[in-house]
Formats: structure tokens, sequence, C-alpha cells
């Protein structure tokens, strides 16, 4: 029997999955990684350490499950998005990366919005200080000398790849979140890279993420205990990983992404641009289809902090909350610890717990930190609304997909059922080993990509979906109020 091996480069972790023919996950493991925040807005991690984090999680699955590893025809990867890899002679990284959650190049993003005001339309999204395109103008503004060495821009995922099979080359939808790919015509634009001092010759290929990108090195087969040529997939970012994953392939399948970061995700079959709702509009990692996404930069992270903040368990404090959850919070929790994309494009935004009180407990601010991601996303769906996207129903993937008391919360403050299905927690690794798949196979993306077994689906509580509808207009209006306070706290008023 043939297994798929399906390795997501995320921001906490690297995870990797082998996958038999049926779709069953045999064996999979999950390699912490260490993000390096220097200074305000800073969000770095060494590229090494990805692959040093894959070669461990490859030790784990062969000795897990060595028989099944010992059989993989194809590699599939998905990774972190929006990150900006640089590469010098011998292919080696002149720096650290700087990530999708990285926003010190907002100036450099306002000014690229201002001096190109219609490539947006083109390019699927405004220039965002995560997007990888700013970053490059600001490392020729802060870093010069790194800048003119740089021969190459890769994507996190796609420095994998060059480990894996020695060649530079990335998939359409990873390429989509750069600023500087065409999305209609999937092929890199001249005027955007022009804009931040680039051409072509510093982009890697383009190719579909179900295509053969490679074969993975001979030494490197050898020393996995691997046979015969391993191809090498396209794969894909990882959001547009998930959908595959989810079988969101067709036109108008809705998910959301609760992981690190946020998304609500809907699969188009033609472009449809919206940056002014500040909706991405982005390829899709399968042939002739596309996806409009609104992105959050903050998800189960907001989760994570809170219980590092608590010195608590995940699982206990949900439990706990859960017991004695009964209506909205009276507390508000701003999410954006790390500034914020949709609907905001503000990287000044920050956190805040406003309505604190002697009467306060723990499971108050868990509940808040829950509804407050919540309502992130009640904003991410009107933004979907202005594209003219309407949502009737949505699935759930992603680590934060493991808590019914979440997808609770959020199908009543979105007011629409919310689907989880089995394995939805796998997210983009499994999609990944799916494009593994069909890039060792040549089947049919409709063949293999096949929504997963419904595990439930939760319907919105009336009575609280109403109870919520006052508190997301108090959410937004607190951030309305805070808006120019973030970037004073941040600039002294520059």
């Amino acid at each position: 029997m043939s297994h798929y091996l399906g390795i997501d480069i995320g921001t906490s972790a690297v995870k990797a999955i082998v996958v038999d023919e049926r779709q069953l996950a045999i064996a999979e493991t999950e390699i912490p990684l260490a993000i390096s925040r220097l200074s305000d807005f800073w969000s770095e991690q060494d590229p090494e350490g990805w692959w040093q984090a894959v070669q461990a999680a490859i030790s784990h699955l062969r000795s897990r499950a060595p028989g099944a590893f010992a059989d993989i025809k194809g590699v599939g990867l998905s990774g972190q998005m929006h990150g900006a890899v640089l590469l010098g002679e011998n292919d080696r990284p002149l720096r650290p990366a700087i990530l999708w959650n990285d926003g010190r190049s907002f100036r450099e993003a306002e000014e690229l919005e201002r001096k190109y005001p219609d490539l947006s339309r083109a390019l699927g999204v405004l220039p965002m200080p995560g997007l990888t395109a700013p970053k490059l103008l600001w490392l020729q503004r802060h870093e010069p000398e790194t800048f003119r060495a740089a021969r190459k821009v890769l994507l996190p995922k796609d420095y994998i790849r060059l480990k894996l099979t020695g060649r530079l080359a990335t998939d359409m939808s990873d390429a989509a979140g750069t600023w500087w790919l065409d999305e209609a015509a999937r092929s890199w634009s001249d005027e955007a890279l022009a804009a931040t001092g680039l051409d072509r010759s510093h982009m890697p290929a383009l190719l579909e993420g179900s295509n053969p990108s490679g074969s993975l090195r001979p030494e490197l087969a050898k020393e996995w205990g691997l046979r015969g040529e391993i191809v090498v997939a396209g794969g894909a970012g990882d959001v547009a990983a998930g959908a595959v994953g989810l079988g969101a392939i067709e036109d108008g399948a809705a998910f959301i992404s609760l992981g690190t970061s946020g998304q609500l995700f809907v699969t188009t079959r033609a472009f449809s641009p919206a940056p002014e709702a500040l909706v991405h509009s982005f390829c899709h990692a399968l042939p002739d289809r596309w996806f409009q996404m609104a992105a959050m930069l903050n998800g189960a992270s907001c989760l994570a902090w809170a219980a590092g903040l608590l010195k608590a368990d995940i699982a206990d404090l949900l439990r706990r909350t859960e017991d004695v959850y009964r209506k909205p919070s009276s507390l508000l929790f701003l999410p954006y610890l790390a500034g914020e994309r949709t609907p905001h494009n503000d990287a000044y935004a920050r956190g805040v717990f406003f309505g604190l009180s002697p009467e306060t407990q723990r499971t108050d601010l868990v509940q808040a930190v829950l509804e407050g991601v919540a309502f992130s996303f009640a904003d991410a769906k009107t933004c979907l609304e202005h594209a003219g996207t309407q949502l009737s129903y949505a699935g759930l993937i992603g680590g934060g997909s493991r808590s019914v008391f979440w997808a609770r919360i959020l199908a009543n403050v979105l007011n629409i059922p919310l689907v989880r299905y089995e394995g939805s927690d796998k997210g983009p690794a499994f999609g990944a080993a799916r494009l593994a798949r069909l890039a060792a196979t040549g089947e049919a993306p409709e063949a293999v990509c096949s929504a997963p077994a419904v595990l439930e689906t939760i319907e919105p509580e009336s009575h609280l979906a109403e109870l919520y509808s006052p508190q997301i207009e108090s959410f937004r209006r607190l951030y309305r109020a805070l808006r120019p306070e973030f970037r004073h706290a941040l600039t002294g008023g520059d």
C-alpha cells in the first residue's frame, strides 16, 4: 500500500503526518518552534530551525510507523504564509526569516498603497505589513547590504523544499500572499516586483500545488530509508492546504481556520478581488480555483497566551469556563496581540481587557478571550459580505476546533451553523499529504479531496445569538475609540 507524507511548517510547530491510500492517518507528530521578538513589531525564526524540526519529525514518524514510512511515495509541503527568507550565494539564508505576524514594515506598506493604488486589485489584497513585499522594501532601507546580497526570496515551506529537492520553487497559493503575484494570470507581476526593487530573477519558479516540484534528493531518501523516486508536490500555503484537507475545493465551500492565526475562507471558481473590503483574494492550491479570505493575525494563540499568563492548562481552563458559561461575558477583550489585518489593517493595535472589576474571575478572562476572537470572526464575516459573499454555514478546522465549547460560542456570535469534521485538527499537514498523492498519481482533485466525515453540526442558539449582537457592536466601538491611542502609544504621536 502506498503512503504519503504531509509536512506543515507552522509558526508554533512543524507538524507531519503519514496518510495511507484510504486517507487514514497512520502516524503524526509535532515539533515545537521558537519565535524571536527582538523589538516592537518584530517576529522572526531561523530557517535552519525549521529544517532541524523537520528532521526530528521524520525521526519520530519512522519510529512510530516504520513499515508505513518505508512505503512513502510522495511528500507534500504546507507552511505559514508571507514570510521572507532571503538567500545569498550557495542558497544560504542571509538572516532570520521575517514572519507573517511581523509588523515592522507598516510605513512601507502604507507607501506602496499610496503609490500604487490600482495595483492591489490584480494582486488580490492591499499591501499590508504582514505580506512579503513590504518586508523587502523595509530591508532595502534598513539592511541595504543584506538586500543587495539577496539572490532569491523564498517563502518558509519553500526553504524546506530546497532542502528536500535542491529546487527553488513555490506554488500559486503561497505566492499569492506575497503581493507580487498577478492572481488572474497566475504569474509574477513585474510592476509589483519593481516597486520593491526586485525582478523575476529573485523569484522561485511557479507551479500548481498538485503538480510535482521535483524529487527527494537520493542521499536524503537513502537516509530516510525510502526506495525509488519520491515526488515532492508543489504544496500550498497553510490556509489553502487546510482547504484541500477539508475538501473545500468547489465554489462556495467555506470554513473557519482557528489556528495560531485565524481565517474565514471561501472557495471561488473565478478571481474575485475585493481589496477595499480588506478581503484577500488569492489563487487556490489547485488549478483554475481561487479563494476569498478574511485573515486575522490573532486566533488560538490568544488562548495560549491567556493560559500562559494564568499559569494554567488550556483544557482545564476551558472546562472550568464552560461549567459557568450562561451568557455573554460582561468583559470585552480586543484580541489584537500582534496587530491586526482584517478588518483593520492596523499594525499598531494591541490586546485589551475592558470592564475588569474586583469580582472578575479567571473564567471571566478566559470567556472574554474566546468571545474576543469570535467577535473578530464576526468582523471577518461582515467584510466578506461587503465583498459580495454570503455565508450560510462554515466548517471549522485547526487546533481551536478541538474545543466544542469554543465552537458553540463562534456559532452563536456568527449566527450560522458550524460543522466539525473528523480529523479537522490535522489541518494543513493532511492537505499537504493529499497534494503529495495528487502529484504522485496524477488523480483528479475531485477523486481525492473529499470532505471528511462530519462529527457534528453546531447550530446557533437563538437566545444567545440575540444577546451577542449588541456585544459585537460594543467590541467594535471599543476598537474605534482606542485606535488613535494604539498608534500614539507605539509611535509617541509620530
